[in-house]
């Protein structure tokens, strides 16, 4: 009998380590995916060609490269130039203060809205709809209606080309950054 009691209790413990044991299936962890700012050159650390002593985020880097590329392509546009008249008159009598910030403050933006964590590159400007509208930024010329928006995102897609980021080579990202303008049209649309 204390066999049989031993073979029973032996049994019993065997079925319930079988069905207390964890399921071996592995479970991956979801990968949470990489921000836009990781994915156009991060926080790594590399010497600044504006000023060669001095180190900057490559993502601030290729953003900034970015952005001043644009701006020469809006620029260009006269069509788009009704919207700076300010920066052009200064440009004109050959202030480009007023250049630097507006480069200096729309990388900021970019950085911030593509998920970049250093407090220094932290945005500081006006919100959207107050910094396109000339009621409220004595810099701003007009409005921006719909079609103004598009050929911004437009010539933005030119300074991302300029600087090597297209379609061709690395369509997501592309389409990533051009969703990401799209989320300020709203407020940036004012007629």
């Amino acid at each position: 009998m204390k066999k049989t009691t031993l073979a029973i209790t032996a049994a019993f413990l065997m079925l319930l380590g079988i069905s207390c044991q964890k399921d071996e299936t592995k479970i991956e962890p979801q990968q949470t995916p990489a921000s836009l700012y990781t994915r156009v050159g991060g926080s790594t650390m590399v010497a600044d060609p504006n000023n060669p002593s001095t180190m900057i985020e490559k993502g601030r880097l290729t953003l900034r490269a970015v952005v001043d590329s644009s701006i020469l392509i809006i620029a260009a546009d006269t069509q788009m130039t009704k919207f700076f008249p300010t920066l052009f008159m200064e440009l004109g009598s050959g202030n480009t203060n007023g250049l630097a910030a507006l480069s200096k403050n729309f990388t900021d933006f970019m950085c911030a809205a593509t998920g970049c964590k250093n407090a220094s590159y932290a945005y500081t400007g006006l919100n959207m709809k107050d910094a396109h509208n000339p009621a409220k930024h004595s810099r701003m010329g007009v409005k921006a209606s719909s079609a103004d928006f598009d050929k911004f995102v437009g010539h933005i897609g030119a300074g991302l080309a300029k600087n090597g980021v297209t379609a061709a080579n690395n369509k997501q990202l592309v389409d990533d950054l051009v969703a990401l303008l799209y989320t300020t049209k709203a407020d940036i649309v004012q007629q």
